[in-house]
């Protein structure tokens, strides 16, 4: 499995913190990404996203520019468990062979260095930042970081 991990794009702080949205230059640099990620060989067939309104506008220009579906999960907010997201991983039927989850920090960060390095305490994402992994087995340090991809 392949599974590419995105942090949403740059997000105001007008509103509350489930309801920040994207600014102009977040909207830009997910596109930027996302096309990025179109023309490479990683492209993905599904994508999970977060709850919140930055991550849902995230995957909308994501899952646009690409032309892939994207699902809400509940367990891919900010402080949510890396581990609840890998038991889905290990769990959920019919998943595709690429996958990319869009999510927030610290979130994006100890999920991809519980799947790399087998720990959780996290690497930092930059906004809009990507990164693919390849997993032979789905599983704690089963991981190798294959590409990153900078706004």
């Amino acid at each position: 499995m392949k599974l590419i991990i995105m942090r949403h794009g740059e997000a105001g702080w007008h509103s509350i913190d489930q309801m920040r949205e994207l600014t102009e230059a977040g909207r830009f640099a997910c596109g930027r990404v996302a096309s990025d990620i179109a023309s490479s060989r990683w492209r993905p067939e599904l994508i999970w996203c977060s709850t919140l309104t930055r991550a849902q506008q995230t995957a909308s220009i994501v899952g646009e520019v690409i032309n892939v579906p994207v699902i809400e999960r509940p367990f891919l907010t900010p402080d949510d468990d890396p581990g609840e997201c890998l038991d889905a991983l290990l769990t959920e039927d019919n998943l595709p062979h690429t996958l990319m989850i869009i999510s927030h920090m610290p979130l994006v960060g100890s999920l991809s260095t519980l799947l790399v390095d087998g720990h959780r305490r996290g690497i930092p994402f930059m906004t809009s930042q990507a990164v693919v992994l390849d997993l032979p087995i789905v599983g704690p340090g089963c991981g190798d970081l294959k590409a990153q991809f900078l706004a």
